[in-house]
């Protein structure tokens, strides 16, 4: 891991498209070769995307694996790269909305695609903010996240086992809960809601948390930009009425919503994570005779 991490630091001096085409090779490495990764990420795109061939969701799984290697080596601009190189990196549309989490308790609803980090930055560049972190495995690769991820700003991180007082607390602090709210974590506060049709455990938490607090929530979504010439991190508009009198059909809302931006970079959403791992009572496991291990992805 330290070698991993020396040569992180070394790649972040090159030009990003050198760094993001080694990515590429990479993947397309990972793609041959992790094989139990390329079978769960298969089946998930055969059930989200039953209406494409099998050719067109091999390859949108390959090209995931690229982006997914892209963004691994991509991190060491963001946790060295100097500010005003990531600035030229970065365009935010329509802008960080500094001025409404001022303003009022927000959630900054992050989905799993490939280059959330990238959002985390282009908020950090402005705000501080508070969030759930999985400690890594690894000590030397946990460190490195946590300077990097706060090297702009402090940030106050909250393990899941907290639950969700510290976080209330801080947002009432004024800091924006930066949330990513799309992993199969079981049933516990969790509802099966529809994603691309197939009944998923949702954390329930984005909306109970806003109801708790009053809050706003704000997507953000981070996106690669054409021709390797960076990143483009998009704020969506407030959710209006959200969440309203009905937990489950906020959080079927918020699901749809990361379907839409899902199938506009089908490729750079987070597809090797097993995403319908927990089933309702009866239903078999989509996953069955896979014997990858559960560890969280390094974000």
């Amino acid at each position: 891991m330290r070698f991993l991490v020396a040569l992180m630091w070394c790649l972040h001096w090159l030009p990003l498209p050198v760094i993001a085409r080694l990515g590429e090779v990479i993947g397309n490495l990972l793609y041959a070769y992790k094989k139990s990764r390329r079978r769960i990420t298969l089946i998930n795109l055969a059930l989200c995307f039953p209406e494409k061939s099998e050719q067109e969701r091999e390859a949108i799984a390959r090209k995931h694996f690229q982006n997914y290697a892209r963004s691994v080596l991509e991190r060491g601009i963001l946790w060295w790269g100097s500010e005003a190189r990531l600035r030229r990196l970065i365009v935010v549309e329509p802008g960080v909305p500094v001025e409404a989490i001022k303003a009022s308790p927000t959630i900054l609803l992050c989905p799993h695609f490939v280059s959330l980090d990238v959002a985390g930055v282009a908020v950090m560049l402005e705000s501080s903010l508070c969030s759930i972190y999985t400690q890594q495995l690894n000590p030397v690769f946990d460190e490195v996240l946590r300077k990097g991820r706060s090297r702009f700003r402090p940030v106050k991180l909250f393990s899941r086992n907290d639950g969700i007082k510290p976080i209330i607390r801080a947002m009432r602090d004024g800091l924006p809960f930066f949330m990513l709210p799309d992993m199969d974590f079981g049933e516990k506060d969790a509802e099966f809601v529809p994603f691309f049709g197939v009944p998923a455990a949702t954390l329930t938490a984005p909306a109970r948390i806003a109801a708790a607090t009053n809050a706003k929530v704000i997507p953000v979504i981070a996106t690669y930009l054409p021709g390797y010439r960076g990143w483009k991190v998009t704020f969506y508009p407030a959710w209006e009425n959200y969440p309203g009198d009905d937990i489950t059909a906020a959080t079927r809302y918020m699901n749809a919503f990361i379907e839409e931006r899902a199938r506009e970079t089908p490729s750079e959403y987070f597809w090797t994570h097993k995403r319908f791992k927990t089933r309702p009572a009866g239903e078999p496991s989509f996953y069955a005779n896979n014997n990858t291990d559960e560890a969280p992805p390094a974000y």
